[in-house]
């Protein structure tokens, strides 16, 4: 990268829920070089799951400039703001509409260097999630375990492999663990969708209070994403703050709240079904256990831990059981607990370097699928974005010059609460009613 360039980096992120903000943000400091004078300007896209101030402040990740867009709306900045990276913080629907658009936005001029990947284990749709994220400069691997999987996917359809880049997740730190704690503190990281019906989630949730009523001397923590209201990247129906009410709880369990990393510096047995924070607790060397008790299943995604030394039960947790996690597994899986993190991502930051320096600037964006590739696919995905076949915006779509006044503010707003609301109570009660 040329020295003025090393001194200055204008750096756009595009997230559409609070875990992939932060994903997004920490990954865009992750790729820039520590010497750089670094502007992050921080893009929400407008959705169900649009983070609240709450979730941004918990984040703890602080941009030079926050603002909330529809993706027309991001699309039309991108066309007026010149960046050297762009992150698209995103599920691949929406990265592969955002690269469509971008395409047309930018046409042959010159354009910033285009990151996409993934915020945790991925553990399903590993294909269809891919191919829509194919385009970018970079999709980011999270382990070599992943990166294999990515090249394997892309050669096999045929298309270019060589964005996949290996790095690890961006939000991995914190003190190794140094021995147990007074008290000794067990964590229950909870998951919004995993599992998914109120049977599975009231047997986890009172076998975490059974577990903190049989050892009184620990302090057991249910650990949550979210409040009743908002919404991370997936729907929530059943929050267990719901289903915990009216239930009898001892002295020593109670709900948390707060950054992840801050409630690992106290914990000293991490349990949950497939969080990502399995591999933030595996980071620290935090004894961690992924659970057996509803199955090892690839609905669960308990199932990506097969190998790693961290299964286990709810009766054997009881019985005092401490996992032992298999080594090779854990530096496969990118969580490098032997110190390799501070290199993991030297390679993307290299790669970005040597685009940016392209004297001829980069390529139109080239995504896998096409209006030819798949015309019975690609359109509907376009469309969810008010995209049309050619990645323009369709008539009627929003725009940054149509910005909605105080009124519409309020009733989109409004709007998000009653689905929200819909989504968290109505629906469970309809689902009930018809289960009779």
């Amino acid at each position: 990268m040329p020295a003025s360039a090393t001194k200055s980096l204008r750096v756009a992120v595009l997230a559409d829920s609070d875990t992939r903000w932060k994903w997004g943000a920490l990954t865009a400091q992750r790729l820039t070089p520590a010497d750089a004078e670094v502007r992050l300007d921080g893009y929400l896209l407008r959705g169900r799951a649009t983070p609240t101030a709450r979730q941004l402040q918990e984040v703890g990740v602080r941009a030079d400039s926050l603002s909330e867009v529809t993706g027309v709306e991001f699309l039309h900045a991108m066309g007026q703001e010149p960046y050297d990276v762009l992150v698209l913080a995103l599920v691949g629907g929406g990265v592969q509409a955002m690269l469509h658009g971008l395409r047309t936005v930018w046409g042959t001029g010159r354009r910033p260097v285009v990151v996409t990947g993934y915020v945790g284990v991925v553990y399903e749709k590993l294909a269809d999630g891919l191919l829509l994220r194919h385009g970018a400069d970079l999709v980011l691997a999270n382990s070599r375990h992943d990166a294999d999987r990515f090249r394997a996917v892309y050669e096999g359809v045929g298309a270019d492999a060589s964005a996949v880049t290996e790095v690890a997740l961006p939000f991995l730190g914190g003190a190794p663990y140094a021995g147990e704690h007074d008290p000794y503190t067990v964590v229950f990281a909870a998951q919004p969708s995993v599992p998914d019906n109120r049977r599975d989630r009231t047997y986890l949730l009172d076998r975490l209070i059974r577990h903190a009523r049989k050892h009184p001397e620990r302090e057991v923590l249910l650990k949550l994403r979210s409040k009743p209201g908002e919404h991370t990247t997936h729907i929530e129906e059943l929050p267990y703050q719901k289903l915990v009410q009216g239930k009898d709880v001892p002295a020593n369990f109670r709900l948390v709240y707060g950054h992840m990393g801050e409630v690992l510096d106290r914990t000293d047995l991490l349990v949950t079904v497939s969080s990502t924070a399995a591999l933030e607790a595996l980071h620290r060397r935090v004894p961690t256990v992924v659970l057996t008790d509803l199955g090892v299943r690839e609905a669960l995604g308990n199932h990506h831990f097969t190998g790693s030394g961290c299964l286990a039960s709810w009766d054997q947790l009881d019985a005092g059981h401490r996992p032992a996690p298999d080594e090779e597994w854990v530096a496969r899986q990118g969580v490098a607990a032997d110190g390799s993190y501070d290199t993991a991502f030297d390679a993307a930051r290299e790669r970005i370097a040597k685009l940016l320096d392209r004297a001829d600037g980069l390529p139109p964006l080239t995504p896998y699928y096409t209006p030819e590739t798949a015309p019975g696919y690609l359109p509907g995905i376009l469309a969810r974005h008010h995209l049309g076949p050619d990645g323009a915006p369709l008539p009627g779509a929003p725009t940054a010059d149509k910005a909605p006044g105080p009124v519409r503010q309020i009733v989109r707003r409004a709007a998000r609460g009653a689905y929200r609301h819909g989504v968290q109570r109505v629906a469970p009660v309809i689902r009930r009613m018809g289960e009779l």
